[in-house]
């Protein structure tokens, strides 16, 4: 296991085989798995992502680590905001939008209450890590 996708392969793996629960360094922390539609090749992605819920609403941080450009998930978004989300053994259909000031900076200090390293990857990088709001399609 060498790279970035074999490793969200096995989360997703363990996600899937325990009704949305995963260990290691997710060990008592949320994940939804993420599904977009790619912003140049129109192909569906899967990804793990750690998430916080505000009122009704799933938020979810492109932080990538901290690295100085967002991760590709969130141009897809940009691209095709309609997402499907499975929290737990869930699935559903989202729309995707853009946090703005000051919710944003709200909700990146709610992610950081649970998952401190967040902070970290802000200071990593000069870019402001964009927050993103997932609302269920009714």
């Amino acid at each position: 296991m060498n790279t970035q996708n074999d490793w969200n392969k096995v989360i997703i793996k363990e996600f899937r085989a325990n009704a949305g629960k995963v260990g290691g360094p997710f060990l008592g922390k949320t994940l939804l798995i993420l599904h977009t539609i790619g912003a140049k090749s129109g192909q569906q992605h899967i990804n793990p992502v750690a998430y916080i819920t505000d009122d009704e609403r799933f938020v979810i941080i492109a932080s990538k680590g901290g690295a100085p450009t967002n991760p590709d998930w969130y141009y897809n978004i940009l691209a095709n905001p309609r997402v499907t989300v499975e929290v737990g053994t869930e699935q559903f259909t989202a729309r995707a939008s853009i946090s703005i000031e000051p919710e944003r900076t709200r909700l990146f200090a709610k992610m950081v209450d649970m998952m401190p390293g967040f902070a970290d990857y802000q200071k990593k990088t000069t870019r402001i890590i964009p927050v993103i709001i997932l609302s269920r399609e009714k």
